[in-house]
């Protein structure tokens, strides 16, 4: 009876309403689409289920260049800024987390510096830095900041470092005085080891490479349990500058997780990180690496045992031998870690300076991994043309990387977003996987011209869309009508009426 009192005014309004409602559905999607490059229903999706998958950490980059002596440099000749706010912000955190604690307000000097690194603007930091020249932070400001060269700012670290070897030892002695001292003391030893460190990367970048490495060396044996710094990613890019190789192995078997022979074991796939197979006798440990930079240079020893040879012609007709099928296997699963990498190492796609931090399996620790690590890979002969013949059968082992990985997790969704706050605007983000229209726009898009269609047939032809509605509906409700008749013929009329009554 409802159905029999609808007036095709009443279609018309109806189907009006709903083509104007999807259209400006398709409307923002696409603006929203054009301007951040992700669907918005599927951004409000992902962060209500966020919390359940898995918040993108951001690290800080080991490598990372000095603000004055090659940021601001190269500023000044492009007009470019090369770091993000959100990227220096991070930083601001890192330092007040590092560098200050509780008890600066009593010592003059530590409550300038306090004050300093909560300052947005660097030349009032510098200003402030120079008032307070009796301490070691105020020294590494500088030396971060104001210096224009990396021989001035190695000049700045060493009187650092002399402040803080006094503040080290004076603290190391009344550490256990109280939770206040011993705060004391966990910060004079941040500064220190960040003061060793960035002499070690001042060394390594005049050209010392090797006193850059037992510098890295000292310091990591000094300060074992310190691995927030990730020194070891300084050791292995200063140890492929040297040509080391074995050394370079020795310090993957050691920070890489992955204890195991290559030439006797093989991978298991769908496996989750810390899963464990028995192949061969051998127990065999998946776990997550650190980060890119350890899984593309154990690429990269593989590679360099079969790439001066290797021919991908020769290799098509008479298969991969083991050492080339091991090397293969280690590529894959670098990509797989992080895909980004291999364009900027194949110098597909252009590299920018590297930000100060970088978020793991993310465009940004691609760009700070071949921004320093390019020249090793050219200089072993071969090793660039064995990946570009073999990184992209990664893809065909996974995919769905978004749902589920090979050897690893899959592959975060929220890197993208990430990444655009950490690198700059005249920079094209990375995407991967490389998705082309969303489908919430191609649905609404769909619904918007089909509700359109049917508002105009229902303007153009009101009884023949009234009689098709009616139709429609009557067809879609017959299942349903169906089941209600046989209902009534199954059950007792008495039994019904109860039923329909209540």
């Amino acid at each position: 009876m409802f159905l029999n009192t609808l007036t095709p005014k009443f279609y018309v309004a109806l189907t009006g309403t709903s083509s104007l409602i999807s259209g400006l559905i398709l409307i923002f999607e696409w603006w929203y689409f054009r301007k951040y490059g992700t669907s918005f229903i599927e951004q409000v999706s992902v962060s209500h289920l966020r919390p359940l998958l898995g918040e993108c950490k951001v690290w800080r980059n080991p490598l990372n260049l000095f603000r004055g002596a090659e940021y601001n440099r190269y500023t000044w000749v492009t007009g470019r800024e090369p770091l993000t706010y959100y990227d220096m912000n991070l930083s601001a955190q890192d330092h007040q987390t590092f560098f200050t604690c509780d008890s600066d307000h009593l010592r003059p000097a530590d409550a300038i510096m306090q004050k300093a690194w909560r300052e947005r603007n660097p030349q009032a930091r510098i200003s402030a830095a120079h008032e307070a020249l009796v301490c070691a932070t105020a020294y590494i400001l500088l030396a971060e900041e104001e210096a224009t060269t990396i021989v001035e700012a190695e000049k700045l670290f060493k009187q650092a470092l002399k402040a803080g070897e006094v503040c080290y030892r004076r603290s190391q002695q009344v550490q256990h005085h109280g939770a206040q001292h011993e705060a004391q003391h966990r910060r004079d030893t941040n500064v220190l080891v960040y003061i060793k460190r960035r002499l070690a990367m001042c060394s390594r970048k005049l050209g010392r490479t090797r006193e850059a490495v037992k510098m890295m060396r000292d310091l990591m044996k000094e300060f074992p349990l310190l691995s927030m710094f990730n020194i070891h990613e300084n050791l292995l890019e200063s140890l492929l500058e040297l040509q080391a190789y074995a050394d370079v192995q020795a310090v993957l078997a050691k920070y890489d997780g992955r204890y195991h022979d290559w030439e006797t074991t093989t991978q298991v796939s769908g496996k989750a990180p810390g899963a464990v197979a028995f192949i061969c006798n051998l127990t065999l440990y998946i776990s997550l690496p650190k980060s890119a930079t350890i899984c593309y240079t154990a690429a990269l020893l593989k590679a360099r045992a079969v790439s001066d040879k290797f021919s991908p012609e020769a290799a098509s007709r008479r298969g991969l031998n083991t050492a080339e099928m091991n090397a293969v296997e280690a590529i894959h699963r670098a990509v797989e870690f992080n895909p980004h990498v291999p364009k900027y190492l194949l110098e597909m796609k252009s590299l920018i300076l590297p930000p100060e931090h970088v978020l793991k399996r993310g465009d940004s620790e691609a760009i700070a991994y071949a921004f320093f690590h390019l020249q090793h890979w050219k200089r072993v002969e071969g090793a660039l043309n064995l990946l570009h013949c073999t990184w992209e059968g990664t893809f065909r082992m996974i995919p769905y990387p978004l749902e589920k990985g090979h050897l690893f997790y899959p592959y975060p969704i929220c890197t993208e977003t990430a990444d655009r706050e950490l690198l700059p605007m005249f920079h094209e983000v990375s995407v991967y996987p490389k998705k082309e229209l969303p489908f919430f726009i191609l649905f609404t898009a769909g619904l918007c011209s089909f509700t359109a269609m049917l508002a105009l047939l229902t303007h153009q032809f009101p009884e023949l869309m009234g009689v098709f509605a009616k139709a429609f509906l009557s067809t879609l409700f017959a299942p349903l009508n169906f089941i209600m008749e046989k209902v009534e013929s199954i059950l007792p009329s008495s039994l019904w009426h109860q039923l329909t009554r209540i």
